[in-house]
């Protein structure tokens, strides 16, 4: 099986639940290891990489938006983007979380705490915290699937706005078939293949 992805093209990765979908983000995270072939991303052969060369990798190249909000429940929004910012790269960037936030809708929750936060307002704070560290490769699994028509709209226009505006490869992966219009290219995986179209 081999998938290219180009930077800044915007792929659409769908399967039924079970197909494989969250086992290949995995391996092009390098959360994963291959039994066999490469994984290269920014320049790296990943799977060759060692676990803490990969972990910088993640840090500096590749931004997720997980099913379920990763924040600190204890620290605010603005502060978890902080630390995240400074765990990935040392520094942080404030005019850069205020611009994120912004251009999120939830500026006006800066200072609210992940339980504070209603699923939409949540499911843009994770957009916000994949987006902070400015990666080059931006993955996002399942940021859907929990959404009626309308909010699955906005959040994927906010993900293509959003990869334009920073310059950002993006990589969906769902089974809602909804956001399939919504993308140049299409990857389908089935239980023992993978199509391009």
């Amino acid at each position: 099986m081999n998938l290219s992805i180009e930077e800044q093209d915007h792929h659409l990765l769908v399967g039924r639940s079970g197909s494989g979908k969250t086992t290949l983000i995995n391996l092009i995270c390098g959360l994963l290891s291959p039994e066999n072939g490469r994984v290269k991303g920014a320049g790296h052969d990943i799977a060759a990489t060692s676990e803490s060369g990969r972990d910088t990798i993640r840090r500096e190249y590749i931004g997720i938006v997980f099913q379920t909000l990763r924040l600190v429940s204890a620290l605010d929004l603005s502060a978890n983007l902080l630390l995240a910012q400074r765990l990935s790269r040392g520094k942080t960037d404030k005019p850069l979380i205020a611009s994120l936030l912004e251009r999120l809708g939830i500026a006006n929750r800066a200072q609210a705490k992940p339980h504070q936060m209603s699923q939409g307002e949540a499911q843009r704070a994770a957009i916000a915290r994949a987006l902070v560290t400015r990666p080059r490769l931006l993955i996002a699994d399942e940021p859907t699937s929990a959404l009626d028509e309308g909010n699955a709209m906005q959040v994927a226009d906010l993900l293509f706005e959003c990869a334009k505006d920073y310059g950002v490869t993006l990589l969906v992966a769902t089974h809602d078939e909804r956001l399939s219009s919504r993308f140049p290219s299409r990857i389908a995986l089935t239980d023992l293949m993978l199509k391009v179209g």
